[in-house]
């Protein structure tokens, strides 16, 4: 009897999950993300330095906010669509980077909406990062984002992002 409860507790969430599937809406968002390292407008800052490090840069053990922007285009005065807000932790030797995330829309159609991504990046290298929900016309939300490094040098930093969502899109109530 329990394993009969069992089986059909699992053959629901699978219809569930599968019907989420099915109705789900797939959005492909493209962008690009800005990131300015020195100077009075930085836009990520340590804020634990690493124990052995002698300086403010990220060093394995350091934890950095980043407040970055994201633009419709890799000039510096396109469009601003949103800011990536998150954190970010050196936790490899190998100069690897935990993050946590958020795309933070402020123009267009998903103005209010978020994403949140949480992935392992290596600098200087593609990025495939997952998404692990959002709010607003995000509610519902999974996929994955891909990040290519477009320019890297000691002040700035710009990646071309694709973001994939597979999401229910919903009006405010």
């Amino acid at each position: 009897m329990a394993s009969s409860l069992s089986q059909t507790i699992f053959f629901s969430i699978l219809l569930l999950l599968s019907l989420h599937q099915a109705y789900a809406k797939k959005t492909h968002l493209h962008f690009y993300f800005h990131e300015t390292i020195l100077g009075p407008n930085a836009t990520v800052m340590t804020v634990v330095r690493a124990p052995n490090s002698t300086s403010d840069a990220l060093a394995f053990g350091a934890i950095a906010v980043v407040d970055d922007i994201l633009r419709e285009g890799e000039d510096e005065n396109s469009t601003l669509i949103g800011r990536c807000q998150g954190l970010v932790a050196e936790v490899g030797l190998d100069g690897s980077r935990e993050t946590l995330q958020n795309f933070v829309f402020t123009d267009g159609k998903y103005n209010g909406s978020t994403l949140a991504v949480h992935g392992k990046h290596v600098s200087a290298t593609k990025m495939e990062t997952l998404i692990i929900g959002g709010t607003g016309l995000f509610r519902m939300t999974k996929g994955y984002t891909i990040g290519i490094p477009l320019l890297i040098t000691d002040s700035k930093v710009i990646y071309e992002f694709d973001v994939y969502v597979w999401h229910m899109e919903m009006k405010d109530d």
